[in-house]
């Protein structure tokens, strides 16, 4: 964490990495209030087919964009590591929505009529939003310090800006 505030380039790794993930954050809300409000799917099932899209786009952009220099392992090798990363991202994740968004929408019911989101569209979106936050936190950490632990400090400026 102090490589973080104290290391210009492992502070724009990161800063890139929240970028990516917020795109990936922008994939998972929007594909999960698709399936969820559009086609009535439950949320642990909306959440879940969200995440592994997110997935998805996350590994492309931290792969071209986040890491271009970690080269050393073949895309495949890579994918699997950062597949598994987010697999137990994901086991951290289920039960957040799994447990959590009843109550919030039982905390949410008295809400000032007119409000233009659902007590239930609400807490799906609170829970879902805390479930990444925690999730993102778990992924970085060890993306950067196992499946992209090949990039070597490179020198200022060979990290394009954000």
């Amino acid at each position: 964490m102090t490589a973080i505030i104290s290391d210009r380039v492992e502070r724009a790794r990161f800063l890139k990495f929240m970028v990516v993930g917020a795109i990936g954050a922008l994939v998972d809300f929007g594909i999960m209030n698709l399936l969820s409000k559009v086609f009535q799917m439950p949320l642990v099932w909306a959440g879940g087919i969200s995440f592994v899209c997110a997935i998805i786009s996350n590994f492309i952009w931290n792969r071209y964009w986040t890491y271009p220099d970690s080269r050393s392992r073949r895309i495949s090798n890579q994918l699997f590591m950062f597949f598994v990363v987010n697999v137990a991202g994901l086991v951290i994740r289920l039960p957040i929505l799994r447990f959590l968004e009843l109550p919030l929408r039982k905390g949410l019911q008295n809400l000032a009529p007119g409000f233009f989101l659902s007590p239930e569209l609400l807490a799906k979106n609170v829970t879902l939003a805390i479930a990444v936050g925690l999730v993102m936190l778990w992924n970085f950490f060890v993306n950067r310090y196992w499946t992209y632990n090949d990039v070597d400090k490179v020198k200022d400026g060979a990290i394009s800006r954000i």
